[in-house]
């Protein structure tokens, strides 16, 4: 069915751009969780690591800046906005423009391929926060799909993971490894949603574009929460010294296939903390790009815009379907206890 929107608003999850946001920025991220104040500060040396500026901001600048390209050249005539969950631009302040700007309904598009409460229904319960916090409840938002399995999405990621296997001798593909990496969350959370199904789906639609044959796991990383709480496992740190100890593979290729760009997630945790952990074990590691703004991602937004407006194709790769638009009232809970804050 073709529907009449006015405006597209990329929502995401925003980062520090200086030493002093570092500190402000982490306790919005950590409000009403049940995270150390010791961890926060040790995250917040991850940020200071790299002079307090996380990169997903001009990342997403690229990209906004690349999807305002691609309307115009097809014709697409709506303005594209943006609003972060913990940091500037927040959402907040970007409804209030919406509102003054006479926007009355928009599509959201949340950086986030797959279905969880934090890549999905949290974004939707920060839209309704914040247009309570503005008075713009009359301002109609509605998501895209999730974009896990769109050819826009898998064909360019696929593209990198040939990139970095040619980084490793030719000799040396009967013994590398393929490592796909995503965020951890609480099993809690997770087990109310279709989380590490649609990854692994990912990861094996990825694979089927290769003309050879490789082993692969995915992976977590990055987890927050207090050492009692069960989270999705193996860390990738962890799993790379057993891949080790096993002596079957000289290198690894590292895909974060659970990020669209390059940002604190990677540049530490994965090009930081596991580049050290393969120096010092001996096994050989390369990075995969994540999708950036490659056209066939920039052009998939566009694709999941005119999907709504003009009923266009649905387009996906396997098996799995394109995913729905709106959400159910109870999807992807967040696996609290009824009650607990958010």
């Amino acid at each position: 069915m073709s529907d009449s929107y006015d405006a597209l608003l990329v929502v995401s999850f925003g980062g520090p751009e200086g030493p002093d946001d570092v500190i402000p920025f982490l306790e919005n991220v950590l409000r009403g969780k049940n995270v150390p104040r010791q961890r926060m500060l040790q995250v917040a040396e991850h940020y200071q690591h790299f002079g307090g500026v996380s990169p997903i901001n001009g990342q997403n600048r690229e990209l906004i800046a690349a999807l305002k390209i691609e309307l115009a050249n097809h014709q697409v005539e709506m303005p594209v906005y943006w609003g972060n969950r913990n940091w500037h631009p927040l959402l907040a302040d970007t409804l209030r423009q919406m509102q003054n700007d006479g926007i009355q309904r928009s599509l959201a598009f949340m950086t986030s391929a797959y279905s969880s409460y934090s890549g999905c229904r949290q974004y939707r319960e920060d839209i309704e926060r914040a247009q309570r916090e503005v008075g713009a409840e009359d301002l109609q938002i509605d998501k895209v799909r999730v974009f896990y399995n769109h050819p826009g999405f898998v064909l360019p990621m696929a593209d990198r993971l040939r990139a970095a296997l040619a980084e490793i001798p030719a000799d040396r593909h009967a013994t590398t490894h393929i490592v796909y990496t995503a965020h951890s969350l609480p099993l809690s959370m997770a087990a109310g949603c279709r989380y590490t199904a649609q990854l692994e789906e990912t990861c094996r639609l990825v694979m089927a574009q290769l003309a050879d044959s490789f082993s692969w796991k995915l992976v977590y990383q990055s987890r927050s929460g207090p050492p009692t709480q069960p989270w999705l496992e193996p860390d990738v740190c962890d799993y790379l010294r057993d891949v080790h100890e096993t002596g079957q593979h000289t290198d690894v290729v590292v895909v974060p296939i659970g990020f669209i760009s390059d940002h604190m997630e990677i540049l530490f945790d994965l090009d930081t903390e596991a580049c050290e952990l393969c120096n010092e074990i001996g096994l050989g590691m390369v990075r995969a790009s994540t999708v950036g703004t490659d056209p066939r991602f920039v052009s998939m937004i566009r694709e999941l815009v005119l999907e709504r407006t003009a009923a266009a194709s649905r387009e996906y790769l396997g098996e799995q379907g394109a995913s729905h638009d709106m959400c159910p009232q109870d999807c992807c809970p967040s696996g609290r206890p009824a009650g607990r804050p958010r």
